[in-house]
Parts: structure tokens; C-alpha cells; sequence
């Protein structure tokens, strides 16, 4: 009898998607959000499933007042905003929220502190993308690949 082969899954440790966009100039804030999360990946473009954009946006404004949110309010929130944009109700439902919540939070832009979210200890997004995302995300991924390359000069 055959056995069948089994394949295994890479699954990777960490991955980023960046891209690079013209400079910001006269963009409305949410234009400006939907940029930032087309340049991180967290948006396809083209993607008409743009949540993310709001949930961001929420937390942006919480920033401001030092407020942290349940995913609840958060929720409720994105519902009134893009209530008041217009927008269609794509994308509301408490369960992607929360999925919405955690693609923030494996990029360091959001953090949950006892099951509320801020936005990563309440600093300058820019600062937490250097520290985070530059220092530590991209420069191990870096780091990575490069011994990969050694290993296949090695071999070849």
C-alpha cells in the first residue's frame, strides 16, 4: 500500500507587507488611514472590506482623550461612524472586529491591555512603527532572509 505524501505547511513567524504610496498631502483622515493601511498591508488595493480603516479611526480618536476600548464599544463605534460616512454596514460584525483588532495588534499599532484596546501605549504612531516595526519586526525578518541567502551561497 502507498502512503500518501504528506506536505508541510510553512507557516511563517512573522510577515509585513509594505507599500509605497505618494506623499500625504491634502488627504482627509480617513483617506490618510486608508493609505497608512494600504501601505501596511492591512488593506488590499482595491479591497472594498475596509473596516479596518474605522477601527483604526476609533482608536485614533480614544488616543486623543487617553481612552481605552472593549471591542464592544469599539464595535458600536464603527457602526456609528460609517453610519454617518455613509458607508455600506460590510465588515460590522463583532467577530472581525475583533479579527480587525488583532491584524492591528500583530503590527504593534494596537495593544490590549485586561481585554481593552488602545493604540500602542498611547505614543505617536510613527514612533511605535520605528521602535516596533523597523527596530524589531522588519530588522529579524531582515536578519532571517539574509541567512538564508548565506546558507544557499553555501550550497550553490
Amino acid at each position: 500500500m502507498l502512503m500518501a505524501k504528506t506536505k508541510s505547511i510553512d507557516t511563517p513567524l512573522s510577515e509585513i507587507t509594505l507599500r509605497r504610496y505618494e506623499k500625504p498631502y491634502e488627504l482627509e483622515k480617513r483617506e490618510l488611514i486608508r493609505k497608512l493601511c494600504l501601505s501596511l498591508g492591512l488593506l488590499q488595493p482595491g479591497d472594498s472590506r475596509d473596516v479596518v480603516i474605522d477601527v483604526l479611526y476609533i482608536l485614533l480618536i480614544a488616543k486623543k482623550k487617553k481612552e481605552v476600548l472593549n471591542s464592544a464599544e469599539i464595535t458600536k463605534k464603527v457602526i456609528e461612524l460609517r453610519k454617518n460616512e455613509k458607508l455600506p454596514m460590510l465588515g460590522i460584525a463583532s467577530s472581525n472586529i475583533r479579527r480587525q483588532l488583532l491584524r492591528l495588534r500583530d503590527l504593534f499599532i494596537v495593544e490590549k491591555v485586561k481585554n481593552n484596546y488602545r493604540i500602542t501605549e498611547f505614543l505617536p504612531l510613527a514612533e511605535t512603527f520605528e521602535t516596533k516595526v523597523e527596530g524589531f519586526m522588519i530588522r529579524n525578518i531582515t536578519e532571517r532572509v539574509k541567512e538564508y541567502l548565506a546558507k544557499i551561497d553555501e550550497k550553490f
